[in-house]
């Protein structure tokens, strides 16, 4: 029971509009049980605001305010990113490019949805233009590689597709700023014009969208400049957290980040600078909604027809009572459908109405929008709840399948004239099983359905929507509800994969032309998705002069999920040519081909996706002296796969545990690696630093790879003080092809085993290093000198120093993108630092 009764309802009814001031919500004025779920459905019916957030990657996204204004002032909120971090670090697995975009989508889509806001990427398929190339200090960078007309274009149609009243991206446009992010700020300030001219993209006036002028347009603010700051550092009572913490609920989810907090209950303000106003003063305003119609009864204050101006203003208030009625679901129920079927006679009478087509236009987005919220509020406070099951959730091209629909109707009232629709690409096949008409209250019903793939069906895209959706429908309370459901994401994700999916192992080589007959061993992992017996056989496509032993390999298997591996033996011949060779792996299947890797992406938070790219290995050839017997310790730290690709090329490699840094033989060892980002991930690593440094002084060799200065760093890790810079945009190099000075041209790492030269920088991929460091103790002798263009050059890339009787190397440079991307350059120079002691 809530206290104070009617009375009490009554009067927080006529203060509804101060939710857009940041007040308590209702709910929790009201007393009872709080129930977020339902207030989270309900809340949005209060206003009619919009409010679009832009940013570049993932986790981009002012966590903390849009769960303010979604979940605390029931503002429809949105998120739009423009690529999917493709080029970022992976901090929970070994995926990187493409499969990190993979992961990253998904931890994005399901913060999202702890925030309850609308996510939108501008980046639209794997290997789209807008894409994650690295950090860019540029934002003309950033738009020339991305195509600045296919961004714009992309950022212009969701605009005038969601019609956002307020605007703001989530960086400003200034030098301290990664040049995606100021790319992203820049287009966002010019869409604020160019959205409402009818002459800038005009090919989506033809498809059916128009202009449209966002109303405000924020900046994030900072010092001397912001025209609005407030406080939302207060506990929200629904949810019990305050609005920054349950904005990093959210962020936690970006676990490929490293992200999220625990943030004590304290005030968070909030920093903005109105930049650009179509609806008032810019410098008077006191309010985010300033200048803007907040609910329906004030939209209706600036209309000219009588009649409809009264029912927009009783359908607020009838949208107020459904606020007020929480917690109680069962006279939600009734006032939501009370006032479904209120919106769906305003929107027949908006149409029929004179108004001007803009004017009616936008009435008639924002009643739709009014009717999408009614909908689900509908669904969740009645407790009908729509779920999507399919046997298997893995199909191949001409097999069948089971879908079954469960319609649980939890709720206190029937469920009548019941239809149930499955959606699948248009040229599959559905038969479905019996269709109850009506489900009581308390009754859950499965309707099944079955399902034919075709012969040529589409093979799982990871960033197309599901390819199994169900469309229900029925009567509540004489009003029809519509609802839409996918398989629960972080449960199923139902797939067509090829017959055979393969991974090959590794996917791609080093082929050393300094050692004639040299042979490569690639393993092909086969797994059977077919549902039941399948046979074939797998073969290598080889390049002319090239052999293979076997030649091919049947396979047979008998169950779906099956895995067998096979392994290659390739002869590339003695006179194969320095250069790239590419080695199709075909799979034949009851005698259809194909030739596809099948990657499966499997994390808990985010479920199962796929991976899916041509059966192919790559070799690159090319000269690569060796010291015989060299024997290398490698402390893996989870980031990086460099000591496998060592191992690959013919050096002795053992990686370090944790046993083996608190008291192995270290001495063994010509060379120890450091992982990139060791000290992170490896507490072993810094609780034995001593064992590390003890072993230099002894005579021992160790090549530290880069490090953030937050990665549990601290300048006495090394032998002399040693710090890496902050923040990161002023120390690093991120053009790829940036000239490299040698700073000594006869030093041995220059010179042995390998001799390198400036054309061994060549081809290398998205940068030349990052977190150079700031300052070194002057034991350290620098070798390297390079620089973005127009910049000062680093001369820290690579510093060398003698400690005891033996060396220490910290480098900068990204050696890892190097060698797993097989330049050669990157393995002759990593070559060179591990055998230094040897050489010197």
């Amino acid at each position: 029971m809530r206290r104070n009764g009617k009375a009490m309802l009554a009067m927080l009814l006529a203060v509804v509009l101060s939710f857009s001031l940041g007040l308590p919500p209702l709910g929790a004025e009201a007393g009872g049980k709080e129930d977020p779920a339902l207030w989270q459905a309900v809340r949005p019916l209060s206003t009619i605001v919009s409010f679009m957030n832009t940013g570049a990657h993932p986790d981009d996204e002012q966590s903390a305010l849009l769960a303010w204004l979604s979940l605390g002032q029931g503002v429809r909120t949105s998120s739009v990113i423009a690529n999917r971090g493709e080029g970022g670090q992976n901090e929970i697995g070994d995926e990187l490019g493409n499969g990190l975009g993979i992961i990253r989508s998904r931890e994005l889509q399901e913060a999202s949805r702890v925030t309850d806001v609308d996510l939108f990427l501008l980046s639209r398929k794997l290997d789209d233009p807008i894409y994650d190339f690295g950090f860019s200090k540029s934002p003309e960078e950033t738009l020339e590689k991305w195509g600045e007309e296919v961004v714009y274009e992309r950022l212009i149609r969701l605009i005038r597709q969601e019609r956002p009243d307020i605007l703001m991206p989530s960086f400003r446009d200034v030098p301290s700023q990664h040049g995606h992010h100021r790319a992203v700020a820049q287009l966002t300030l010019r869409a604020f014009a160019d959205a409402a001219n009818p002459k800038v993209f005009p090919q989506h006036l033809r498809e059916g969208l128009t202009p449209w002028q966002v109303k405000k347009l924020y900046l994030p603010g900072e010092e001397g400049k912001e025209t609005l700051r407030f406080n939302i550092g207060t506990v929200d009572p629904v949810y019990g957290k305050t609005y920054p913490q349950l904005g990093e609920e959210s962020r936690k989810l970006h676990k490929s980040q490293g992200m999220g907090r625990d943030l004590p209950v304290e005030d968070y303000f909030v920093s903005l600078e109105l930049v650009k106003s179509s609806v008032g003063d810019i410098k008077r305003e006191k309010s985010l909604f300033d200048g803007l119609p907040v609910t329906l009864a004030d939209y209706a204050a600036d209309l000219p027809q009588g009649g409809l101006k009264k029912r927009l203003v009783r359908l607020q208030s009838r949208l107020d009572g459904v606020i007020g009625a929480y917690p109680d679901r069962r006279e939600v129920t009734k006032r939501v459908q009370q006032a479904l079927k209120e919106t769906r006679q305003i929107i027949r009478l908006t149409e029929k109405s004179g108004l001007p087509d803009s004017a009616k236009e936008d009435l008639l987005f924002r009643l739709r929008v009014k009717e999408r919220q009614l909908l689900e509020a509908s669904a969740v406070a009645s407790r009908v709840d729509v779920a999507v099951k399919a046997t298997p959730s893995v199909l191949t091209r001409g097999s069948n399948g089971n879908v079954v629909v469960t319609v649980d109707n939890g709720g206190e009232d029937a469920l009548t004239h019941l239809k149930v629709d499955l959606k699948v690409p248009g040229d599959w096949r559905v038969k479905r099983g019996s269709l109850p008409r009506t489900i009581q209250p308390g009754e859950s019903r499965n309707i099944a359905f079955e399902v034919k793939v075709p012969e040529d069906a589409s093979f799982f895209d990871p960033y197309a929507p599901p390819v199994v959706r169900a469309e229900v429908s029925y009567k509540l309370r004489g009003e029809t509800v519509t609802r839409a459901a996918v398989p629960q994401p972080t449960q199923q994700t139902v797939a067509v994969l090829p017959d055979w999916g393969m991974r090959l192992l590794p996917e791609a080589m080093v082929l050393n032309t300094k050692k004639p007959g040299e042979r490569l061993s690639v393993t092909v992992e086969v797994t059977n998705y077919r549902n039941g017996p399948s046979s074939g056989r797998i073969r290598p496509r080889l390049p002319e002069g090239w052999r293979a032993e076997p030649a091919s390999e049947q396979l047979a298997f008998s169950t779906r999920g099956e895995t067998k591996r096979v392994t290659f033996t390739l002869e590339p011949g003695s006179a194969v040519q320095p250069g790239a060779y590419t080695v199709p792996v075909e799979a034949v299947v009851d005698g259809r081909s194909q030739s596809l890797q099948v990657q499966p992406i499997h994390y808990d938070h985010i479920g199962t996706s796929y991976w899916m790219r041509p059966a192919e290995l790559r070799v690159q050839a090319f000269p690569l002296e060796l010291v015989p017997g060299l024997k290398v310790g490698y402390v893996d730290s989870g980031f990086d796969q460099v000591g496998d690709a060592l191992r690959q090329v013919g050096v002795d490699v053992t990686f370090l545990d944790e046993e083996d840094l608190a008291s192995g033989d270290l001495g063994q060892y010509d060379a120890i690696v450091v992982g990139i980002r060791a000290y992170l991930s490896r507490s072993d690593l810094l609780e034995h630093n001593g064992r590390l440094l003890e072993y230099v002084k002894g005579g021992g060799h160790v090549v530290m790879q880069y490090h953030k200065p937050e990665d549990n760093w601290s300048p006495e890790l090394a032998p002399y003080p040693l710090q890496p810079g902050s923040p990161s945009i002023k120390w690093r190099v991120t053009d790829e092809n940036a000239p490299v000075t040698f700073l000594k041209p006869d030093h041995p790492l220059l010179n042995a085993p390998n001799a390198i030269t400036p054309e061994d920088f060549d081809g290398w991929v998205q940068e030349r290093g990052l977190y150079f460091p700031s300052e070194w103790d002057s034991a350290y002798e620098p070798l390297l000198s390079m620089a973005d263009p127009g910049e000062e050059p680093f001369t820290g890339g690579l510093l060398v120093a003698d400690y005891g009787e033996g060396s220490y190397i910290y480098t900068s440079l990204v050696w890892y993108r190097q060698i797993q991307s097989q330049v050669p350059g990157g393995y002759r120079m990593f070559v060179n630092l591990i055998s230094y002691p040897r050489v010197r």
